[in-house]
């Protein structure tokens, strides 16, 4: 199993910021702009932990040199069914650079962004602590 799935399928917080790169940007399905940076990524990551209910990835797809992959997971947030799919990139030194989440259907999508809404200013003090 890949080491970013271990990380994130134990809830283990610590891991998955240590594969972040410091220049990593996130790029979330609800949000207009990319985040730019390993403090704020992970603390939006850990937010998701959060809210997400039931997580858990049902394929892992990779390219053949391992630099890019594809996380597809199902949960449910506000009593809304998520699927969706975390893209990474990782760098030359194993480190995730570039992290992007698409997610479906649209009810879904308005659930999480609500969710994610009413946590931003506890990322926001995370991220500015790191």
């Amino acid at each position: 199993m890949h080491p970013f799935r271990a990380a994130v399928e134990n809830r283990d917080t610590d891991a998955v910021e240590a594969l972040l790169a410091e220049d990593v940007v996130f790029t979330s399905p609800v949000a207009f702009k990319p985040y730019a940076g390993k403090a704020i990524t992970a603390a939006i990551l850990r937010g998701v932990l959060r809210v997400f209910e039931d997580f858990r990835y049902v394929r892992e797809i990779a390219d053949p040199d391992g630099r890019d992959h594809a996380f597809v997971f199902t949960a449910s947030v506000g009593g809304r069914e998520i699927q969706g799919c975390d893209f990474l990139h990782f760098d030359e030194e194993g480190r995730i650079d570039d992290f992007t989440v698409m997610v479906r259907p649209l009810s879904a999508a308005q659930a999480l962004s609500e969710a994610m809404g009413a946590q931003f200013e506890r990322i926001s003090r995370e991220a500015a602590g790191a």
